[in-house]
């Protein structure tokens, strides 16, 4: 079964039978959860749009190990059109589900791996990535789930994995024997982890001799044995838990972060992707930044059409939508949520053939992407806050709408335009509020500054990669020097 309905990806997610710490509490039925519910809809969509008339050429790929139709949240990137169309993608999810919908890390992970698996075997003569092509054949075949998990405590940041205090700050093997290897170790910030039936482990910095340990790439199932999790608490989280759903903003979706521990967890030798070879951890991460830097350009602008479209209704709602500051405010709105898309295409668009088949982004560009995604979110947020004005802030709750003394007066003086009913204009406002201050800012705004790594990354590389030389050379042909 290479294509899941979204029912049929939750019939298998309640199958694995998860559990986590859930605000204190050891949960089960994680897919029932209140609190977990919303993001496994926001997943559950992803499969139902590939089984779409409509979005069925974003949403599927034919695969380059089977050949079958698959679903392009599992597909190794073919061409610079591949690449194109995932941006197109990701942004058709954010509009549908206006949230973070959970399956690009591992997307990204993925084609990171495969190519520098491929690069690794041909210096080293090792076999991962044979293995790797295996795995992932089966990933395609049964249409799952894939978390990447890269980001490591760290413990002290003026300290090398090696040079901690304790030497789990960073996941490492802590025993190799026949068959498979033993790790031992946390990821933190992972995106949509319980939702995810599979988890594909990377080094979170590059590393050096001396530094085997913690130079390991593998993967294992969510539920294997020595895996906790642990749910991230989010702003104005358990509204989700009350009843009604107008105050929660966005009322069927949602996103999701978790703390994943592997305690002495076994992964057995097939699973293994790389191991002590300390010069490939560089190229890992490098490359699946890359890919995340690059998938900025799709999922954050597909929600920020949510948050423009919310923005321009409220105004139209409070009867501001004629005056010429609303409607600049919306232009610029505007004009920020295409350029960081622009830059998703560009990146893609000048998109290369790796050694082992796949395609790869630009990585100047997609880091400039990345770069412009830890901005412009925010300004949006700004701009939204302004036009919806002050009742975002101050709005009483829903429930005392249906109030039958406070209800009458909650109608009476929370009128508008005439256009507006009432209910319509608080929901419209708790949209905003969502995306801007509530549950849906960690995904939107948080996740902007530090998902696939903070600015100064980005900085980084865009300084390695913007040729100075090669354009202080164009300086010098010109004049003669």
């Amino acid at each position: 079964m290479a294509l899941k309905t979204g029912e049929e990806y939750l019939k298998s997610l309640r199958e694995l039978g998860l559990c986590a710490m859930v605000h204190g509490r050891l949960t089960e039925d994680l897919p029932g959860h209140p609190l977990v519910a919303p993001s496994t809809r926001a997943v559950a969509a992803t499969y139902d749009l590939a089984q779409s008339p409509e979005a069925k050429d974003l949403l599927t790929a034919e695969s380059s190990l089977t050949g079958d139709a698959i679903n392009r949240f599992t597909h190794l990137h073919q061409s610079a059109e591949d690449l194109v169309k995932k941006i197109q993608m990701q942004r058709l999810c954010g509009n549908v589900t206006g949230c973070c919908f959970q399956r690009c890390v591992g997307m990204d992970a993925a084609n990171a791996v495969f190519s520098v698996t491929y690069e690794c075997d041909a210096g080293h003569g090792t076999r991962y990535h044979g293995r790797f092509r295996e795995y992932w054949a089966m990933i395609q075949k049964h249409d799952l789930v894939v978390d990447g998990a890269m980001t490591d405590p760290k413990g002290d940041r003026s300290k090398r994995p090696k040079d901690q205090a304790d030497p789990d700050l960073y996941l490492r093997v802590v025993e190799r024997r026949p068959g498979g290897i033993v790790v031992r170790g946390a990821k933190l910030h992972q995106t949509g982890m319980l939702n995810s039936h599979e988890v594909l482990v990377m080094p979170t910095v590059a590393m050096r001799p001396g530094e085997e340990d913690w130079a390991v790439c593998f993967a294992v199932p969510t539920n294997a044995p020595g895996i906790r999790h642990f749910y991230g608490r989010q702003v104005s989280d358990t509204r989700k838990l009350e009843p009604g759903r107008l105050d929660v903003g966005n009322p069927e979706f949602g996103g999701q972060e978790v703390m994943t521990v592997f305690e002495d967890v076994f992964v057995p030798e097939e699973r293994v992707f790389l191991c002590g070879e300390t010069d490939q951890s560089g190229k890992l991460v490098e490359r699946f930044a890359g890919y995340h830097r690059q998938s900025y350009g799709g999922c954050k602008v597909g929600v920020g059409d949510v948050l423009i479209g919310a923005s321009a209704l409220i105004a139209r709602l409070n009867g501001t939508d004629q005056a010429s500051h609303i409607k600049d405010k919306l232009v610029e709105m505007i004009h920020l949520n295409e350029t960081m898309f622009a830059c998703g295409i560009a990146c893609s668009a000048l998109g290369h053939p790796t050694a082992a088949g796949n395609y790869e982004i630009n990585l100047l560009l997609a880091n400039v992407c990345k770069l412009n995604v830890t901005r412009f979110p925010y300004e949006l947020a700004r701009l939204a806050t302004d036009i919806a004005g002050g009742l975002l802030g101050t709005m009483p709750p829903a429930a005392d709408l249906s109030d039958p003394s406070a209800g009458p007066l909650l109608r009476k003086y929370l009128a508008a335009a005439p256009v507006a009913e009432v209910e319509a204009r608080m929901k419209v406002l708790r949209l905003i509020e969502n995306l801007v201050a509530g549950a849906g800012a960690v995904a939107y705004l948080i996740e902007s500054m530090h998902g696939a790594g903070p600015p100064a990354a980005q900085r980084i590389m865009i300084g390695r990669q913007g040729d100075l030389e090669g354009k202080m050379d164009l300086a010098k042909r010109l004049l003669g020097i």
